[in-house]
């Protein structure tokens, strides 16, 4: 017999024991090799020697139809759980999935759900309109476990009676899964604190129900570049998650402590009562920061500037609040660091000054001051470099280089990033023109801001691309963020079909951080998932949630790139299961054109 008939021939068995009783159900028998469905009743008989038989007595042979036939097959074999009950919850019928994973074999519907509440709402919907979906706690025999259940009314084919037809399939891995990857997308996986992008897309809800003042504390590390400089990137990132945890002994449950990036964090304080407490609250936070940090035979000395701002949560939008705090923090930075300061109306001075610097990069643009640098994309079985990203620079004629840190944020708060994006997808694009015509296979990665995706620009420039003569669409390549993903689905769709036609190539950049629903993920036409760097860095723990979306890739068909490669271990564990490509400083940095040369003749890494 198959070892699905095996499996269940035991579970009837097991049942049997339990309690008197008797099923029946359509089976496909094989008499002369010949199928033929039929309805058989099976019951328990103890033989003699004490041991369990089973008696399986033919009732009904007018079923030998052949879709009968097929039906009843992959009721037998087909490991979704069916469950027929009657209108008041009593049970009439389970397939053998069903009965395997039964906490009994005579139960009643109500008694599967852990959370009462769920089979109450469930037959609610049910009574009107006819059926209802949830993913629920469900008691089995092993214990509790995720179940995704489909639930329609019907009635019972015997009786004619209203019945309830339930489908439910084990989701528990896929659910921890999923709750572990929406966990590192709302977290700095270096401090644990919440992330920028949490921060920012529920400060409405976390502010809300407040009733009195809130305050956000801006800080960041006095000299945290010098630290990784002199001490490493390991002491400096011990200092981070000190003073993470630092600063968590001294807020409120309530309070909440989230990692913008590199060394900033902001702390959101609901319900301040008065300056006075705000005051005694910050300075409790410096002392503490203040104290000696300690690692092996190092100890560092680290100071940090912060900047306060208090604000009525119903009035005040995130963006004003943290630009409030960052002018204040920018006053503690020029004031000498290692210190607070309170934003006041005085401080909007500072904000002419932001604005003298937003008239700066529209020079820049305008005047071409912005430059290109690449970051090689290796192949991890050849080991040669298959692409680059396109960084862009500002090459500022008074100050030199400026990473895009200190002009981006400025670019994407005031609009200037779509005119900004347009420069650098330009620049991009007559770079892979340059190297087709000279015979270099090499593809350019480009990334593309939401702003510069959802305009109205985008297209009507990659056509102008696309009409150029010799140009290979196929090897520019635009990125997005996930976050983009999120809006109007079939708006978004299209712009990626209109994209795809035109023959350039598509990634998601950053997978892994945002909010996708993996399903419909599949329904764009996309050649690559980037997984974010954050995820590579906390190898070997993240190895579940990488391995999820390498899997996800491979269903879609688009190429798989680990961002933010480091060490040997990383790149052993990436090779291993099977990641299509890789950068990051393991590699190379991003380096200006002239330097790149190298790696386009010979990028060579040893394979493990």
């Amino acid at each position: 017999m198959s070892p699905a008939v095996s499996r269940r021939l035991k579970q009837y068995q097991i049942d049997f024991v339990e309690q008197d009783s008797f099923f029946t159900e359509q089976w496909t028998l094989y008499p002369n090799d010949k199928p033929t469905s039929v309805m058989v009743v099976f019951s328990g008989i103890w033989l003699d020697d004490g041991r369990m038989g089973m008696q399986c007595e033919v009732v009904d042979q007018s079923a030998n139809e052949p879709d009968n036939i097929r039906s009843a097959e992959a009721l037998l074999h087909t490991d979704v759980m069916i469950t027929l009950y009657s209108i008041e919850g009593n049970l009439l019928y389970m397939n053998p999935a069903a009965r395997k994973a039964a906490i009994s074999s005579q139960h009643a519907f109500s008694d599967i759900f852990v959370n009462s509440a769920d089979y109450e709402n469930v037959m609610t919907a049910v009574q009107g309109n006819g059926e209802h979906r949830l993913v629920a706690r469900a008691f089995t025999g092993v214990g509790a476990r995720w179940y995704d259940i489909s639930v329609k009314r019907c009635a019972d084919a015997v009786t004619g009676n209203p019945a309830v037809l339930i489908t439910a399939i084990d989701v528990s891995e896929l659910k921890v899964a999923r709750d572990k990857a929406r966990y590192l997308a709302d977290r700095d996986q270096l401090t644990g604190s919440y992330n920028r992008t949490y921060i920012q897309q529920h400060f409405e809800t976390l502010t809300s129900a407040q009733s009195g003042k809130c305050a956000l504390l801006y800080f960041d590390v006095d000299k945290f570049k010098k630290i990784n400089d002199e001490l490493g990137h390991e002491m400096g990132d011990i200092v981070l998650k000190q003073l993470a945890s630092r600063a968590r002994k001294l807020i409120r449950s309530e309070d909440l402590l989230a990692r913008l990036g590199g060394d900033e964090f902001v702390i959101l304080l609901h319900e301040v009562p008065s300056s006075e407490v705000l005051a005694h609250k910050v300075n409790d936070l410096q002392r503490s920061f203040g104290q000696p940090i300690r690692h092996a035979a190092t100890h560092v000395n680290v100071t940090v500037s912060i900047g306060v701002t208090t604000f009525e949560p119903q009035e005040t939008e995130f963006d004003t609040v943290l630009r409030n705090a960052d002018i204040a923090l920018y006053i503690s930075k020029q004031g000498g660091r290692d210190q607070a300061t309170f934003f006041n109306d005085e401080l909007g001075a500072i904000d002419k000054e932001r604005r003298l610097i937003e008239t700066e990069i529209k020079r820049g643009i305008e005047e071409n001051e912005f430059v290109l640098y690449y970051q090689p994309r290796v192949d991890l079985r050849s080991g040669k470099t298959v692409s680059v990203e396109a960084l862009v620079r500002w090459m500022h004629p008074d100050q030199g280089l400026i990473m895009p840190d200190k002009f981006i944020p400025i670019c994407e708060e005031t609009g200037m990033i779509e005119d900004l994006g347009e420069l650098v997808l330009k620049m991009g694009c007559r770079q892979a023109l340059e190297w087709a015509r000279n015979g270099v296979d090499i593809g350019v990665s480009i990334n593309i801001s939401p702003r510069q995706f959802l305009g109205n620009r985008l297209i009507d420039a990659l056509k102008e691309f696309a009409r150029t003569p010799d140009f290979p669409q196929r090897k520019v390549e635009l990125e997005i963020t996930e976050n983009v993903l999120f809006g109007d689905h079939r708006q978004i769709a299209e712009k990626l079909q209109d994209i795809a036609e035109l023959g350039y190539k598509i990634a998601i950049d950053d997978f892994g951080t945002g909010y996708s629903n993996l399903s419909y993920i599949s329904r764009f036409p996309l050649n690559c998932i980037k997984i974010d760097k954050s995820f590579v860095s906390q190898l070997p723990e993240s190895g579940p949630i990488i391995q999820l979306i390498l899997t996800l890739a491979k269903q879609v068909g688009a190429t798989a790139v680990a961002e933010g490669v480091e060490t040997q271990a990383e790149y052993d564990w990436l090779f291993s299961e099977g990641c299509d490509q890789v950068q990051g400083y393991y590699f190379s940095r991003p380096v200006p054109l002239q330097d790149l040369q190298p790696s386009l003749a010979n990028c060579r890494i040893p394979l493990s």
